[in-house]
């Protein structure tokens, strides 16, 4: 099977390939050419923060692929997986200009073709926080991060550190599966009020989108505080109210958790390094940050 063409330069039309076959085809193609390969796997609906991913995979690897799926696995049945955004036309065209080389776009058939009876479980840094809120979460995200790295087989790939818990789980599981992928976090991507860039920033009206751009600073505040040594109840609890006073309808949860594996600082102090979490409500829509301590 001849592997799909590469774009003539990051701005011509991107490589979109469907099948799985396809895929692997491309992908022995660069490496019988001794080319390195790198991933950033996406939902879509691609922005700025996704491309700084591309960008960064691009500095690690002689080629890059983004993968273009959204995934049913970590949603529940309450969730948004019926009208989170696609647009997969758009992406293309973002991931040609940000140097991509080729974009995985399979059907949910493709990943998960009928008689699929495989899952997987996840503990350690994906217990409380999401874990909690969102149980189904982590096993879909190790799930179809796991395919797509046994059909990739990246040298390197790269994730964002907006989230944060799932960064950490995906590295804990590459370690545990003892897969020979290197993982790069990248920094969260901001806009100029400071709101963590999302897909799901989309749903905001302007009311809610104000609301949202008091996050950063609220977070940025409580980690000052946390920083200078104040017991960790009492920074938690006054992030919480600020975040209601913000606009918020409600709090899922603010956290100071040990910035490696996400346990808590049994001192109720920081003593090494932290990071903050939090994930709060405008509305129907859930945002999520972080920064660090």
């Amino acid at each position: 099977m001849d592997a799909a063409p590469l774009p003539s330069s990051p701005t011509s039309a991107l490589a979109v390939v469907r099948a799985v076959a396809d895929l692997r085809a491309t992908v022995r193609d660069w490496k019988r050419q001794g080319f390195s390969v790198g991933m950033v796997p996406t939902m879509g609906a691609l922005h700025e923060g996704h491309l700084t991913l591309v960008r960064e995979a691009a500095r690690h690897a002689d080629r890059v692929i983004a993968s273009n799926f959204v995934n049913p696995t970590q949603f529940a049945a309450h969730e948004d997986l019926g009208k989170y955004p696609r647009q997969q036309e758009e992406d293309a065209r973002l991931l040609a200009g940000a140097g991509c080389h080729l974009m995985f776009a399979p059907s949910v058939e493709e990943m998960y073709p009928d008689g699929f009876a495989t899952s997987i479980a996840m503990t350690g840094p994906a217990l409380g926080l999401e874990g909690d809120f969102r149980p189904q979460m982590f096993g879909g995200v190790a799930l179809v991060v796991t395919k797509l790295f046994n059909q990739v087989q990246p040298d390197v790939a790269v994730f964002g550190e907006k989230d944060y818990q799932q960064l950490l789980v995906i590295r804990r599981f590459v370690r545990d599966l003892d897969l020979p992928i290197e993982i790069v976090g990248a920094p969260t991507q901001r806009d100029g009020w400071g709101l963590a860039l999302s897909s799901r920033n989309a749903y905001l009206g302007e009311t809610d989108l104000a609301a949202a751009r008091q996050l950063n600073g609220i977070l940025a505040q409580a980690a000052a505080e946390a920083a200078s040594g104040r017991p960790l109840p009492g920074v938690e609890r006054e992030a919480y109210a600020a975040i209601l006073k913000a606009g918020f309808e409600r709090v899922d949860y603010v956290a100071i958790r040990r910035a490696d594996d996400l346990g808590v600082f049994r001192n109720d102090v920081v003593d090494a390094p932290a990071r903050i979490l939090t994930a709060a409500w405008l509305d129907k829509t859930r945002l999520i940050d972080n920064m660090a301590v």
